[in-house]
């Protein structure tokens, strides 16, 4: 029997039928209680997700679910090791990297050597081949080797460290990195270079480029191992760029590159913030991880933002889900999750390779608010499409200026409320609104959001968050009985990718493509 065959997901289906027809409205109406009713803290972050559309019933019903997909016992094999991710045969472990002095010992010995790198380059040791100071980190990456670390260094830029920039390049295009080399110096320039197995595509043709402009200038091969670290299993490829093997830092295979923020792969974000800012990291997102091993199913936030997510997206018909900061320094966070949420759950098969009976990962999008307000947010409110969305606001600014951060609040606010319960037409003329005019003033409202509260952003804080949205996709992957960890959609694209580079030339056979595909090699021929 599929899960989705079970009673507990066949009483929710039922439930469903009678709950689809009831507004926000009447939600709150009926229960004076229903902050407190749905409502969660943990560790200084609140969780409002009483703007859902759910009961009492819905709640309990959706615990059941979690109790009849094993939830609890998919987690306990996380823990102990298990090949979860049994696709590629791999145990999942990346809970381990932020255990503190729990962590396993190959995991504090790269945290010791990342933490002597960075006091290298702060204090000043570390120069370049021509005894310069370094003013420039330029991490090369793309995927969860670039997203995780230029996401959060952008997201603490109140935290950074002075006389220290750290850049991120990741596109093949070259209008990425040429321009930022322009604005560089290559005697006080270090880069890091971040591919598992060093073979990346894109991540090395970037880094062919950055060692062809150091050497430009040095004239010397041996500059190299003064202006490039590697994040990288590869020592043989890594010897072969130049990169001397101390500046070689490893992660493991149990390290997935989405889930990979808090391993080597975080060594830009520790250059840009500090050291101890980046052990604050790994502290707020080991904080998270206790909640979610141990916090009761009913007051776990991870576990509760995934059986929200499942019933807007199966049971509420919902495509697509928007994450919404009221920050301006979690710009990226809707990027970031994106590759988190749609790289992990985006799969129609199942864990014993069948298809799934019912939409999986929702799209996810978003912008910062108040940014957003003046761009999509028409169709949130009228477009009549189902888009749950995420709020995430700040109690505290990160840059406290007068009048912003209570306009931002204000805002945020605003918008929840107005997407849940909307305006109807008795309150439009109540306001003086001409009859004419009612039917493209109606706000219909109930569209579901949760507003998650953070007393301020700073590294503890986002490492809760970012902790929170993981456990969240694990939980997912179990209730749709999917493998969250493995990724074999990219796989394809890749493969062509590498058999149209060449054809690109004049001359080429491209007899084995489709005419489509061989009437856009003529045309850039």
């Amino acid at each position: 029997m599929t899960l989705v065959e079970s009673p507990a997901w066949l009483a929710l289906g039922r439930h469903a039928t009678n709950l689809r027809q009831r507004h926000l409205r009447d939600l709150f109406a009926s229960d004076g209680e229903r902050f407190q009713r749905f409502s969660r803290r943990h560790d200084g972050l609140l969780l409002d997700f009483s703007k859902q559309r759910i009961d009492a019933d819905t709640h309990r019903l959706l615990l059941d679910l979690a109790v009849a997909a094993d939830v609890d016992g998919w987690k306990q094999e996380m823990l102990a090791g298990a090949a979860i991710n049994h696709t590629e045969g791999r145990a999942v472990r990346h809970m381990a990297l932020r255990a503190g002095a729990h962590a396993p010992a190959e995991v504090r010995a790269v945290l010791e050597r990342l933490q002597a790198c960075c006091d290298s380059i702060h204090g000043g040791a570390w120069r370049g081949w021509s005894g310069e100071h370094i003013t420039d980190i330029v991490n090369i990456g793309i995927g969860g080797s670039d997203l995780g670390p230029r996401m959060a260094a952008r997201a603490l830029a109140a935290q950074q460290q002075p006389d220290l920039r750290v850049h991120f390049i990741a596109n093949v295009d070259g209008a990425d990195i040429a321009p930022l080399l322009a604005r560089l110096n290559p005697r006080s320039t270090l880069f890091i270079i971040a591919s598992k197995t060093f073979t990346t595509l894109e991540t090395l043709t970037n880094a062919a480029t950055a060692r062809a402009w150091l050497l430009a200038t040095a004239g010397d091969e041996t500059a190299v191992a003064q202006h490039f670290i590697a994040i990288s299993t590869n020592r043989q490829l890594t010897r072969q760029f130049g990169i001397a093997d101390e500046n070689v830092f490893e992660f493991w295979d149990w390290v997935g590159g989405r889930f990979s923020l808090w391993s080597a792969i975080g060594l830009s974000l520790a250059l840009a913030i500090g050291w101890r800012q980046f052990e604050q990291l790994l502290a707020g997102a080991r904080s998270m991880d206790e909640h979610f091993i141990n916090a009761p199913p009913a007051d776990n936030l991870p576990l509760t933002l995934a059986l929200l997510s499942l019933w807007n997206t199966d049971f509420l018909g919902a495509g697509s889900a928007a994450v919404l900061p009221y920050s301006q320094s979690l710009q990226l966070l809707p990027a970031y999750l994106q590759q988190l949420e749609m790289e992990s759950n985006g799969k129609r098969t199942d864990r014993a390779g069948q298809p799934i009976a019912v939409p999986t990962c929702p799209i996810i999008w978003g912008d910062a608010g108040t940014n957003g307000q003046h761009s999509f947010y028409q169709l949130l409110h009228q477009g009549g499409q189902l888009v749950p969305c995420d709020f995430i606001a700040l109690r505290d600014a990160d840059f406290p200026l007068p009048g912003h951060h209570r306009t931002l609040l204000a805002n945020c606010l605003a918008q929840s409320a107005a997407l849940a319960f909307g305006q109807n037409a008795d309150e439009l003329r109540a306001a003086g609104v001409a009859e004419s005019l009612l039917p493209y003033k109606l706000f219909p409202g109930n569209q579901p959001s949760n507003t998650l509260l953070l007393p301020a952003l700073n590294a503890y804080t986002l490492g809760q968050l970012l902790a929170l949205y993981e456990h969240k996709v694990f939980c997912l992957g179990v209730l749709w009985n999917l493998n969250s960890f493995d990724q074999w959609g990219v796989e394809l694209g890749k493969q062509l990718a590498g058999q149209l580079a060449p054809l690109l030339a004049a001359g080429s056979d491209d007899s084995a493509f489709d005419s489509s595909t061989r009437g856009l090699l003529a045309a850039l021929r």
